[in-house]
Formats: structure tokens, C-alpha cells, sequence
């Protein structure tokens, strides 16, 4: 093999293993548009949000090729929607998922949209769409979340025996969230059930002994 063939040879493995790295051969986007979700996903966990802004603008951009070349499934709603969230960009969530509906009654859009009605504040249509989503899709891979929204919204409104119930459904689907045991052990604690709020807060502690909140709220309930 000549030695020019052997350093093109080179380059391209060099290349390939800088897309696998970095998604990315010259400039150019390997991945689908879930892929870059989901890449951005991991990389915002690990806190490096810098590094996931540019995987979710180009999940965004590919989902709006797809609607702009009428190529668009629910699927690429879903996904725009997912990443539109994970951005702050609540607003475009809505509008875009109502588009979505239009095409499909995907209920991942539909909870979606009520957690961007949440931070939009708008807390009785976040309430609708999380009320549909789990009367619908009651194990569903988000009906935990669901659970877990309609909870914060009911403690919002102070209507802490719903919120009770609501944390509970969320705890029972995914147990091993010690933010959510806190907020439950809170919505107990307001409701007089001081006994059952020191076990909602041992939990959260003990799944997660970093949980300052939990940790304060224990002592608190503990000296009652």
C-alpha cells in the first residue's frame, strides 16, 4: 500500500472515530434527531449543558425539516416537543404540539404539553393534560412525571389530600425519586399525617442523603 493511500486510510478511521465522539464529521450530523436527543438528554445530566445545546439544536433542526418536507410521522413531534422542553421553550412546546394532535392523538405529546403549561403557570390546562395522559395511558413511561405534575399542582392550589394521593401514584410507579418523596412528605406534613410525612422524608434521605430539604424537613417533623 502506498503511502499516501495509508495516511487517507488513517484519516478516515481518524474521522469515524471522532463522529462516534463527537457526532460530528466535518460539520456534519450523523445522528437522528432521537440520537441528538437523547445524547443531549445524557449530557445535561451530567450537568454539561453547554455541550447538550448543540445536540438538541440539531434534534430541533431535524424535526423541522421532516414537518417542513411533509415527511413528519408523530414520532418527530414528539421528539421536537421533547427537545423544545428541555430548552425552556414552553410557548413553542404548545404550539407545536398542537400541530402534532392534528396529525396523531400521541399522548406523550399530550403530557408534554401539560408540563409546559406548568411552567407556563397556566396550572388548570397543565391539570387537563395530565388528567388525560394517565386516565389514557396509565402505564405509560412518563405516568409517573404525570402523577408527580398533578401533584405539584394541587399542593400549588393548597389542596394537600389531593396532592397526597397524587405524590403517592408517583412514588408507587417510581419509587426511587427522592425529590418526590420529600414533596410528598410536605403535602402529609400539611395535612396533619405528621407520622407518615417522617417516613416520606426518611426515604428521600435514605435514597438520597445529599437531600438537604429532606433532611432539614426530618428534623423539623421530628422534633413535632
Amino acid at each position: 500500500m502506498k503511502l499516501c493511500t495509508m495516511f487517507f486510510v488513517l484519516y478516515l478511521v481518524t474521522q469515524s472515530v471522532f463522529a462516534q465522539t463527537t457526532g460530528s464529521v466535518l460539520g456534519v450530523q450523523p445522528y437522528s434527531a432521537l440520537q441528538n436527543y437523547q445524547i443531549g438528554r445524557e449530557l445535561e445530566e451530567k450537568s454539561r449543558m453547554n455541550e447538550a445545546i448543540p445536540y438538541y439544536n440539531e434534534a430541533v433542526g431535524r424535526c423541522m425539516d421532516e414537518i417542513s418536507n411533509d415527511t413528519a410521522s408523530s414520532e418527530s413531534y414528539v421528539i421536537l416537543t421533547w427537545t423544545l422542553a428541555r430548552q425552556g421553550r414552553y410557548s413553542e412546546v404548545i404550539q407545536w404540539g398542537e400541530r402534532g394532535l392534528r396529525v396523531n392523538t400521541d399522548y406523550r405529546l399530550i403530557e408534554t404539553m401539560g408540563e409546559a403549561y406548568f411552567y407556563l403557570k397556566d396550572y388548570e390546562r397543565a391539570l387537563n393534560f395530565m388528567q388525560r395522559y394517565v386516565n389514557a395511558v396509565p402505564q405509560g413511561s412518563t405516568t409517573a412525571t404525570a402523577y408527580f405534575f398533578i401533584g405539584e399542582i394541587y399542593h400549588l392550589k393548597q389542596h394537600f389530600f389531593h396532592a397526597d394521593i397524587a405524590y403517592t401514584t408517583a412514588v408507587r410507579l417510581n419509587p426511587n425519586n427522592s425529590s418526590w418523596w420529600y414533596r410528598l412528605g410536605l403535602s402529609r406534613e400539611a395535612t396533619g399525617e405528621r407520622v407518615q410525612a417522617i417516613k416520606a422524608y426518611e426515604q428521600a434521605v435514605k435514597l438520597n442523603p445529599r437531600n438537604q430539604q429532606a433532611r432539614d424537613a426530618l428534623e423539623r417533623a421530628g422534633r413535632g
